[in-house]
């Protein structure tokens, strides 16, 4: 592969590759898929310039033209929507003079999960698969230094795929989230019996105080949800991001077009009252080895509600379908006392300033000694049994 020619091309839209190809370099993970992406396009949540982030796929195509790599990738105008933060590094730029934004960010837009970043198509043996990946890496650079942008960020990697970004000279960022991990659990019961007698008996006096709000909750895939769901799902997530970061980012159309793209990789947690009126509602995206919590909102607040509709009813899912585990989004340490454990997150930079590039991988170093010192930490308050 590494002698074989190839074709770097950047494009600005899904729109100009097929559906099946993109998904030839995919797995079944939901946040790279064509359905997922091309949603975030064709319902307007990324594209235009007023949502800061502009698409510039970066795609690597054989001799014979057939999609070999890909690399879901975005101008920048902000660092909003990235969970992963770099306001401090944009402002100490603008101060020595530079212009941090535009910048190149490989990640999946307002979606802070782990997964695949270098796309890599399912027939290339990992030998090639390296090459590819290096051939990739080496794009965005040059695309960065091509177009004189301040820097290029992966964010999210596979362990493995971020020692493949140190490899091609990037930085390695880590920072925490907290995953609940599937011991083999047959039954919600089987992980209260993990857990010690205190946390045990605090997680069932909150699901039965969530349960004495007389109210429905159910598990809903995608195919069972209706116009009706989504308005409603809608209103509670405008809700949310109102509280949170004043303007929600996704577009109304966005969840529709999942909603009809892809709705076995869907579980919706839908509240209702007694008498059918709704209540709240959490969306679950679902893959083969995990389901991710990613948006919650309710028109009514009930103690312990969110605990169960977003926390306990994905642990439920997890284990009725043999799932390994469950990610809950970014920040959290209150999931701890709930069974989600610290888990290292990893992202890449390259910085195209070298004197930029040496300041950041010092602050780099400093801040990995603190996450490393912090998920050591927060593991001892781990609720599981000692003898586990």
């Amino acid at each position: 592969m590494s002698n074989a020619p190839y074709d770097i091309v950047i494009v600005d839209g899904l729109s100009t590759i097929e559906q099946d190809e993109w998904q030839s370099c995919t797995t079944d993970h939901p946040f790279i898929s064509y359905a997922f992406l091309r949603a975030l396009e064709v319902s307007l949540s990324v594209g235009p310039e007023h949502t800061g982030w502009i698409p510039r796929h970066i795609t690597l195509r054989d001799e014979g033209g057939i999609l070999i790599g890909a690399m879901p990738n975005y101008l920048k105008l902000h660092s909003q929507g990235e969970y992963i933060f770099d306001h401090s590094w944009a402002e100490a730029y603008m101060h020595a003079g530079g212009h941090y934004y535009p910048k190149s960010q490989c990640s999946i837009p307002f979606t802070p999960a782990t997964g695949p970043r270098l796309l890599i198509h399912q027939d290339k043996n990992p030998s090639e698969q390296k090459d590819i990946e290096q051939a990739l890496l080496s794009a965005a650079k040059e695309f960065t230094d091509k177009n004189y942008l301040s820097s290029f960020h992966a964010t999210f990697l596979t362990k493995d795929q971020s020692e493949s970004a140190a490899d091609c000279g990037l930085l390695i960022r880590n920072d925490q989230q907290f995953h609940w991990y599937n011991q083999g659990f047959n039954h919600f019961d089987d992980f209260l019996d993990s857990l010690s007698s205190r946390k045990r008996k605090q997680i069932r006096k909150e699901r039965r105080t969530a349960a004495q709000a007389d109210v429905n909750i159910n598990q809903l895939s995608g195919r069972d949800l209706t116009d009706w769901h989504w308005d409603i799902f809608f209103q509670c997530y405008q809700d949310t991001g109102a509280r949170k970061w004043g303007t929600p980012y996704l577009t109304k159309e966005f969840f529709l077009q999942v909603g009809q793209t892809m709705p076995d990789q869907i579980m919706m947690v839908f509240v209702t009252s007694m008498s059918g009126d709704p209540i709240a509602a959490a969306l679950n995206f679902v893959g083969k080895e995990a389901i991710y919590g990613r948006h919650w909102g309710a028109l009514k607040h009930f103690d312990c509600l969110h605990f169960e509709a977003c926390y306990y009813q994905a642990i439920d899912y997890a284990i009725k379908h043999g799932l390994k585990r469950v990610e809950a989004g970014a920040q959290g340490p209150h999931k701890i006392a709930r069974g989600y454990q610290p888990t290292k997150t990893y992202s890449a930079h390259y910085l195209r300033e070298a004197a930029f590039h040496d300041a950041v991988a010092q602050f780099l170093e400093a801040e990995k000694k603190h996450v490393d010192a912090e998920i050591d930490y927060l593991t001892d308050f781990l609720p599981f049994k000692k003898s586990l």
